[in-house]
């Protein structure tokens, strides 16, 4: 596999892994990393393209500033304003972003006839 994402915590991982190819490396900031924790993200991550994917709060623009200095080259994915975060986003608007990064080859799209109708459907 030729890409990593990182993200904050064990929540926000699970919530990609529903909507990433399983052999896709998800890692964990698991809050605002020291410098051990950074050391290891690097030996982790190796030489793959990294994606962060932090919540759009100020714990998660902090940690994003600590990993683009650790990862000058790392792509960036948001969360919209509005929700709580990675974990509470919505799987469409996952999917969107990753997307947006080209990313495409590395979805897992959901079953369209898994996906409940919902009344707006018919309005």
């Amino acid at each position: 596999m030729d890409i990593a994402i990182i993200v904050e915590g064990k929540n926000d991982r699970s919530r990609l892994r529903r909507v990433l190819q399983e052999e896709v490396p998800v890692f964990c900031t698991y809050g605002t990393p020291g410098s051990s924790q950074l050391e290891t993200l690097r030996k982790q991550v190796g030489d793959r393209q990294v994606y962060l994917f932090m919540d759009n709060d100020s714990s998660g623009r902090r940690i994003r500033g600590l990993l683009r200095d650790l990862f000058p080259d790392a792509e960036h994915l948001y969360t919209r304003r509005g929700y709580p975060g990675v974990e509470s986003t919505p799987e469409s608007y996952l999917i969107e972003q990753l997307e947006k990064a080209g990313l495409d080859p590395y979805i897992v799209y959901p079953d369209p006839s898994s996906i409940p109708f919902s009344k707006e459907d018919f309005d």
